[in-house]
């Protein structure tokens, strides 16, 4: 558990960061630096889901790859116990 709690983390971190630079890019468009990052970040993130949603579950209601019904099955956030 400790080792998926770690990757989660960093999961969070990496999304944190692609939403800073998202908007940047909102007023720098022409930023290469940052469009290269926005899409190296978006990358490590489509990597990590597929791990992070077979031992957690969906991570957003959006969508899940492996299972879309697997959200209502699941218990909900505030009912896991860690």
């Amino acid at each position: 558990m400790d080792k998926a709690m770690a990757i989660l983390r960093r999961y969070q971190e990496i999304e944190f960061a692609a939403t800073e630079v998202r908007l940047y890019l909102d007023t720098h468009p022409f930023d290469q630096k940052a469009q290269c990052d926005f899409k190296r970040l978006t990358y490590q993130l489509m990597m990590m889901r597929p791990y992070l949603e077979r031992f957690f579950g969906p991570l957003t209601h959006e969508y899940s790859q492996e299972n879309p019904d697997r959200w209502i099955e699941e218990p909900w956030p505030w009912e896991l116990i860690y």
